[in-house]
């Protein structure tokens, strides 16, 4: 933004502009666009990329696991996020979170806990969200979709526990790019069978039934209220992975990474 100019005082409820705001937002027509500020803009987006990727470039196979942050500790939820994190460390997965509370900090402290890689991949919002003390390896982002990429590209599977709209955008992204055929052998695990139920009878009765959808589709995701069975899920599909890449380069989203300790059976 030019020194003549002056920022827009942020709305109100929030501490300071964001840079996906600043990058997001049109200014007026009276202001003529900053070409200049916007093109210098690209290098700070790309170092968030090198930085992403030089972190999580060694990192085992991993599982990105989503869910509210404002899930509180003592919900039954929590305790299903912690334990799946931790068998998911015992059966030889690290976990990515976005490193914030509720969900997030329950999967990471179950991973740290049992001795596992515990990822998070932290964003810049409007109010604070500080990094979770479960977090092992942290990552800070400024931009919504270079965070985003390194949740799909480092992770073998996602487990979505319940959410709002962020954990649905995450969601409704991997089924879109698993549909389009940008990923592959890739599951989408929801757990909570009451909370998604409503959701998944609307995209049958409704999106499938006008024909917006294949009757496929609705075959991309496993529904589960067992942290056992999400890990089993993730491991047979890895286990698979493994014997149809064997004797090859891999299937083109950058080759299988070796598990951090031997896989077993969850």
């Amino acid at each position: 933004m030019r020194e003549t100019e002056r920022e827009p005082e942020p709305a109100p409820g929030r501490e300071r502009w964001t840079e996906d705001e600043r990058l997001l937002t049109r200014p007026p027509e009276r202001v003529p666009p900053d070409y200049v500020e916007d093109a210098w803009r690209i290098f700070r987006i790309m170092g968030e990329f090198v930085e992403g990727f030089d972190t999580l470039a060694r990192l085992g196979p991993a599982v990105s696991v989503f869910g509210s942050a404002r899930t509180p500790r003592d919900d039954p939820m929590y305790a299903a996020a912690e334990e799946t994190g931790r068998r998911l460390a015992e059966a030889g997965f690290g976990v990515i979170t976005g490193g914030g509370p509720g969900i997030m900090e329950a999967a990471n402290k179950g991973a740290l806990e049992a001795g596992g890689e515990s990822v998070g991949c932290n964003i810049e919002l409007p109010f604070e969200q500080g990094m979770n003390p479960y977090v092992k390896t942290a990552i800070n982002f400024h931009y919504f979709f270079v965070r985003k990429t390194m949740f799909l590209k480092y992770a073998e599977a996602f487990i979505i526990f319940p959410g709002g709209f962020g954990t649905m955008d995450e969601l409704f992204e991997a089924l879109t790019l698993i549909q389009t055929g940008k990923v592959r052998n890739f599951p989408v695990i929801l757990f909570g069978r009451r909370y998604w139920q409503g959701l998944l009878d609307w995209l049958r009765r409704t999106m499938m039934a006008e024909g917006k959808i294949d009757p496929e589709d609705l075959d991309l995701v496993v529904v589960t209220d067992s942290p056992e069975e999400a890990v089993r899920v993730v491991v047979e599909c890895y286990q698979r992975q493994l014997a149809e890449a064997a004797g090859t380069a891999g299937d083109g989203r950058g080759g299988f990474r070796a598990p951090a300790r031997p896989l077993v059976r969850a």
